[in-house]
């Protein structure tokens, strides 16, 4: 039996069992918004340290602003909206700098 049968029949078998039914984020579309704001070039690489458990500082400041503008979609006291449009703008600094940092390293090895 090939490997795509094998595992056509892995995932028949797991749909079956019902363990598909739970998922977060379920009937929902994907966020691709970080995938493609992570430059071309790194995305293969930052792919394979988050396999590992690594997280670089650039995913995870992506990854915090993301969360954040979903507590700000369900804030409702104008003094937390706020703070959490400050705190989404500090994380969008800092992840502009180290993007700025990386392109004048890029051009020094060039």
């Amino acid at each position: 039996m090939g490997l795509e049968k094998i595992i056509e029949e892995r995932i028949k078998e797991a749909i079956e069992r019902g363990e598909f039914n739970d998922l977060v984020g379920k009937g929902k579309p994907l966020d691709l918004a970080p995938y493609f704001q992570t430059p071309e070039d790194l995305r293969l690489g930052y792919s394979v340290l988050r396999s590992a458990g690594f997280l670089p500082e650039e995913a995870r400041l992506l990854k915090e602003v993301e969360g954040l503008r979903e507590q700000l979609a369900r804030a409702e006291d104008q003094s937390a909206r706020t703070e959490l449009e400050r705190q989404i703008a500090d994380r969008q600094a800092r992840y502009a700098m180290l993007m700025e940092r990386r392109r004048r390293r890029g051009r020094k090895l060039e």
